[in-house]
């Protein structure tokens, strides 16, 4: 298993220098956005594609840093009820699917999305439980009208350009959120259709990550290292839905924090171990989130702490017990 990034929590700064952060904190791999809310500081797919040497720059970077380039990123809602909105999000899927092609990539991580709750709708409308009925009727429109149909065009496109990993972020707010919605939306799409295993949101939800790694066995194509910290005080009052702006940590449910600082070494030595056990061994690639802390401190944390955990050799090919 490899130590990664996602490099957006450097976008200001130029590919370059934020690869000579990154292998001094002893990272191997990249994930890098090319669209979506990611952005494309460090990977904007329509000048790759339109310049060879451009291209050729961008490989070379990241060889001479000694990086891998674990997937790209381009996190966005395709089927949001805006038309306008739903195609720029596509259109930004499409042009990092033809980029991944370029570069021999294999995965793209990504949102499913979430759409509104009728046709006649301009905003999504994520829906959180089964009464009044018309919670079940937007479900069934959303699931069946759009989200599947959606994406079984989607990931045959993909499929016909060598990206056959399409990793979903289980993220709140969005149609896949969870486990069951992930499997969900894979049996009926087909293996296209995986996970990006970022703990963080499942956490807050009251999901245990080593369960829910379990019964995505065979199903996980990425994996997010971020952490989170649910206050105790504040969920004991008024519960882990909380629609409080980020920045007011004191008063919200729970905050994003950097690995280690939501859960100690026991907690990301199981996750880890784990993910190992069902057969993913790629890359835990950490996303910077903490308001607590600047990017330059929280990503120094985050690989300390993962570096003294993660497993990074091959399972041994026959135990030997003296």
């Amino acid at each position: 298993m490899k130590l990664g990034v996602l490099t957006n929590l450097f976008g200001s700064l130029p590919l370059e220098e934020a690869l000579v952060k990154f292998e001094k904190l002893g990272i191997e791999a990249v994930e890098i956005g090319c669209g979506g809310y990611p952005g494309r500081d460090h990977a904007d797919p329509k000048a790759l594609l339109a310049d060879d040497a451009k291209l050729a720059e961008f490989k070379d970077a990241l060889a001479r840093h000694n990086m891998a380039l674990a997937c790209l990123s381009c996190h966005g809602n395709a089927v949001h009820p805006d038309p306008a909105v739903a195609k720029s999000f596509d259109d930004d899927f499409h042009d990092a699917v033809l980029l991944a092609e370029k570069l021999g990539i294999d995965t793209i991580v990504t949102f499913s999305g979430c759409p509104g709750g009728s046709p006649e709708d301009k905003t999504p409308n994520w829906v959180t439980c089964p009464w009044p009925n018309d919670f079940g009727k937007i479900l069934d429109y959303q699931w069946n009208e759009v989200l599947i149909p959606y994406w079984k065009k989607t990931a045959a496109f993909a499929a016909e350009h060598g990206v056959t990993k399409i990793a979903f972020e289980m993220h709140p707010g969005f149609c896949v959120y969870n486990p069951e919605t992930l499997l969900r939306l894979r049996a009926a799409v087909g293996d296209a259709i995986g996970a990006n295993f970022d703990p963080s949101h499942l956490i807050w939800q009251g999901i245990d990550p080593v369960a829910a790694i379990r019964a995505l066995k065979g199903a996980i194509y990425h994996f997010h290292a971020k952490d989170t910290k649910v206050d105790p005080y504040n969920t004991a009052v008024n519960g882990v839905l909380d629609t409080k702006p980020f920045g007011n940590e004191i008063g919200r449910s729970w905050i994003f924090r950097s690995v280690g600082y939501g859960h100690g070494i026991e907690f990301w030595r199981d996750i880890i171990s784990n993910l190992r056990l069902v057969g993913y061994d790629k890359v835990m690639s950490i996303e910077h989130e903490d308001s607590l802390m600047n990017q330059e401190e929280g990503l120094a944390h985050a690989a300390k702490f993962l570096k003294d955990s993660i497993i990074a050799e091959p399972r041994p090919s026959e135990m030997r017990w003296f």
